[in-house]
């Protein structure tokens, strides 16, 4: 299957936009390039840049492998995919407020109404529910790929909206941050848009969605614990901010107000910028076991009086099963054509794609609507024909619960491996933030698939990440 390849073209020679890097690595002995590698996973190691891996046996935690060839993109292509992003999570945040409000998009059917009120991410809880700026997905991390269009020009596909959790920003800091460390003539040489204000435009945009009347909200980071897979970039993003680092047992409510435990005495808390799933944000609300959560907190967010980002009940406009309407979403809330298009998606639940997909699973990837992290699906052309049928049977019982895109030859970008320079495959999730405007960093987060002809890039899977260079000029 052809690929686009983002530092050359078909014909090899080096495109415009790496002709400068290109021309630089060159000149760099393999043996100066390995002592770099080195010397990045020895700092990552030390700062504790670590990853949990669930169900891992050889530990809980581990480096996420970083690759120090940049993934590089010119400004054009960056102003293209920057106002399709925007646009996909204004609609977004308008489909979130009206399925909780009027549902005029049920009415009109555009979006099949049991597809949204049975989705086991529909949370009834905040039917009626207005929120500061009408903003639910505050932070949201979409999932880009490249695959080359009929007219040989790599063309950007929004694979997967993330509106619950997106995690990898912290990732998408630290490699900048390294590369600088390591390379900083290359940034002298090169005018590469920075990432570093993003915790202060965060920080901005959370701000921007306090309660009312509020001069100076309190805002806080609320995590799991440290046993979470993520647990480093809830401290990292907290210390960044400026802003404390809460678990549920430090709040309490009185009197529907969200207060913190502090060594001063209680602080009342405006805004949480939650790494907790829905289910175990409040056990008087949600699952009753929970000790994740702050009891009361629910109904302190219904009276206005606290706000939480992401928005509980985001979760079901990133269902897999959802993902399909998003195209007709931007025309019937923004009255626009969509800038960046969807992969073509087949929903198992309709009988006419059931069969199609049935067919052709070996050529699809298919995927679980409430999956993430790569766990879950089923890559048919790498997969042996006992998982093609074991995966068969399983959509055959439950179609509902399965989508199906054909398997794009996803772009490639040079690596460093151990014989030297080679082609992986990779995507990209740049990171949306929503508050009184719509704002992101220029590039984001890309992973890349380590194994070669390799599709998987989660960092659960294996995956690694390299740095994102957009071009100021």
């Amino acid at each position: 299957m052809h690929h686009y390849d983002e530092m050359h073209t078909a014909d090899h020679a080096v495109r415009a936009h790496y002709a400068g890097y290109a021309q630089w690595l060159e000149q760099q002995p393999p043996s100066a390039l390995q002592a770099k590698r080195e010397e990045a996973e020895l700092i990552f190691r030390r700062v504790g840049i670590t990853f949990a891996v669930y169900g891992d046996d050889a530990g809980t935690e581990r480096l996420i492998p970083f690759d120090m060839i940049p993934r590089i993109i010119p400004s054009d292509e960056w102003r293209h995919l920057e106002a399709g992003l925007k646009q996909r999570v204004t609609a977004l945040n308008h489909f979130l407020h009206d399925i909780y409000h009027d549902q005029d998009i049920l009415r009109a059917g555009k979006v099949p109404p049991d597809q949204v009120l049975d989705n086991a991410q529909y949370r009834p809880q905040m039917h009626g529910v207005t929120l500061p700026q009408q903003v639910y997905a505050h932070i949201a991390g979409v999932d880009v790929v490249r695959a080359e269009s009929a007219e040989g020009k790599g063309e950007f596909y929004v694979l997967e909206d993330n509106l619950r959790v997106p995690s990898g920003v912290s990732y998408m800091l630290e490699n900048r941050r390294m590369m600088m460390r390591l390379f900083p003539n290359l940034f002298a040489r090169h005018a590469v848009a920075p990432v570093a204000h993003y915790p202060d435009l965060l920080l901005e945009k959370l701000r921007d969605v306090a309660p009312p009347a509020l001069n100076e909200p309190t805002v806080v980071v609320l995590t799991p614990g440290m046993y979470n897979s993520a647990y480093f970039e809830h401290a990292f993003l907290a210390q960044q901010m400026g802003v404390e680092l809460v678990e549920g047992q430090d709040l309490y409510v009185e009197n529907d107000f969200v207060y913190m435990r502090t060594t001063q005495g209680p602080q009342r808390v405006d805004v949480i910028y939650r790494r907790v799933d829905d289910d175990f944000l409040d056990p008087l609300a949600f699952r009753p076991e929970s000790t994740l959560g702050c009891p009361g907190l629910m109904q302190a967010y219904r009276a206005g009086n606290v706000n939480l980002a992401n928005a509980i009940g985001t979760g079901v406009a990133d269902d897999k099963s959802i993902y399909p309407y998003v195209p007709d979403m931007i025309r019937f809330y923004l009255g626009q054509e969509p800038l960046l298009s969807n992969v073509p998606t087949h929903l198992c639940r309709e009988p006419e794609s059931l069969r199609y997909v049935l067919d052709h699973l070996p050529e699809l990837v298919v995927k679980e609507v409430h999956g993430a992290g790569g766990y879950g699906m089923l890559v048919g052309p790498a997969a042996s024909k006992a998982e093609i049928a074991d995966f068969a049977e399983k959509i055959e019982i439950h179609p509902e619960r399965y989508i199906a895109q054909p398997t794009l030859a996803l772009s490639t970008c040079p690596i460093l491996v151990e014989a030297g320079i080679a082609p992986r495959h990779i995507d990209l999730r740049p990171f949306v933030l929503s508050g009184k405007s719509v704002s992101l960093v220029p590039g984001g987060l890309t992973r890349v698939a380590l194994g070669e002809g390799s599709l998987v890039v989660n960092s659960s899977q294996g995956g690694g990440t390299k740095d994102t260079w957009v071009l100021e000029r």
